[in-house]
């Protein structure tokens, strides 16, 4: 296997990064991407691949039937969708939607599970079950992976297929040695939550706070106290991160202002601790504004949940990098990265996991290029063959011997 995938990958470079800079150029945001979906459609076009897509998003599942009989079926995931943000890297193939960037690498993701496809496709008649490749939109907050699972792209119960028997995905880190493929069992990436707390209290002259009750002092308040809640009531075992980003307050500099809001987010590694925070936070804003006769209200918008990684579905995506790409190309994280991913939807349903490749330029000094959702993050796309090659091998190794 080693021989013939990491070959079969390096032919098709030019077409990989093609199909890269291509969707590069023209970033879309959100649930919907169609041309990024048009480009994918175009690119496997000449494929064996029987589709299916929408109605929510214009999320695509391409399924590989193998010509040796049924079997296993393994899901491969790309996301598609781009960021709200400028780019500043001056590449030829920079993007052209003003203040959109493929800032994250769902460009090479998709890239490289299109090279996968072409791969496997190649070898259609030695595969026994089915590889499902999974093109989806909305990843960046739009909870994308959800909705193609509720629209029974992937199968499950009540729809016409099951669901896969594992999952696996790839996330480029240009913050990461060249080359390198590296994950972890369990947690592998936190639930995050935003927060919204409003302080209401009464407003007025600067001059006269004590004719007031003044929503400002509470609100910092309140911020401290969350920072003394995490480290003195949750095990940092367990870890919890509460960021306050933002804090709105008033008019003019000789006003007291009538609220204040608070905006930020809530990161946890566990089910248990995140539905604990939702309680408590909501207790303690209320209860330290009440104590100085105002009233504090905590709306939180749900995000994704724990990315959690599989520990069979773990050692055997690392037995397959060492095969493939050397014994030095696999690195166990030691710790999860508080970062939020909804791959974890996937996840939940089905197990299997989620690896990192490092696409630092080679002799770079990764620690401190530019990393994901910089304007001037860019990636080295010589690596883009070793991802396609890897995906190949996560599925044709799962075809064969499952998980072990």
């Amino acid at each position: 296997m080693t021989a013939s995938l990491v070959a079969e990958a390096a032919a098709l470079s030019d077409s990989i990064v093609a199909l890269r800079r291509a969707i590069h150029a023209e970033p879309e945001i959100g649930l919907h991407t169609p041309k990024t979906r048009d480009k994918i459609r175009a690119a496997l076009a000449h494929l064996p691949l029987e589709w299916v897509e929408g109605p929510s998003t214009t999320g695509l599942v391409a399924t590989l039937k193998g010509g040796a009989g049924p079997g296993r079926c393994v899901l491969l995931r790309g996301d598609m969708d781009a960021l709200p943000m400028p780019e500043e890297t001056g590449l030829d193939f920079a993007s052209t939607i003003p203040g959109t960037m493929h800032a994250c690498g769902h460009d090479t993701h998709v890239a490289m599970l299109a090279g996968a496809a072409q791969i496997l496709a190649d070898r259609v008649d030695e595969l026994a079950g089915e590889v499902r490749f999974m093109f989806q939109p909305g990843e960046e907050g739009y909870h994308g992976a959800r909705f193609m699972l509720e629209d029974g792209l992937l199968g499950g119960e009540g729809f016409d297929r099951p669901l896969p028997d594992a999952a696996f995905a790839l996330h480029v880190m240009p913050n990461a040695p060249h080359g390198l493929v590296g994950g972890r069992a369990g947690p592998l990436m936190a639930a995050a939550d935003q927060i919204t707390i409003t302080v209401t209290g009464r407003g007025g002259h600067a001059s006269m706070p004590h004719d007031t009750l003044d929503p400002v002092p509470i609100a910092c308040e309140i911020v401290g106290a969350i920072q003394t809640m995490v480290a003195r009531r949750f095990s940092v075992f367990d870890p919890v991160v509460v960021t306050i980003a933002k804090i709105e307050a008033g008019s003019a500099h000789n006003v007291i202002s009538d609220s204040a809001k608070m905006v930020g987010t809530m990161r946890t590694l566990s089910a248990a601790n995140r539905a604990r925070l939702k309680e408590e936070l909501p207790l303690l804003a209320a209860g330290i504004a009440g104590a100085h006769g105002l009233m504090a209200e905590v709306d939180i918008l749900e995000g994704f949940p724990v990315t959690v990684c599989d520990a069979a579905a773990v050692e055997f995506g690392e037995g397959v990098a060492r095969e493939l790409l050397g014994e030095a190309a696999f690195l166990r994280l030691a710790d999860p990265i508080m970062g939020a991913e909804d791959f974890a939807y996937v996840l939940e349903k089905v197990p299997g996991a989620m690896f990192f490749l490092g696409v630092s330029h080679e002799g770079a000094d990764w620690r401190h290029c530019c990393g994901i959702h910089s304007t001037k993050m860019m990636v080295d796309e010589t690596v883009l063959p070793r991802g396609a090659a890897f995906l190949a091998g996560l599925a044709t190794r799962f075809l064969s011997d499952g998980l072990g």
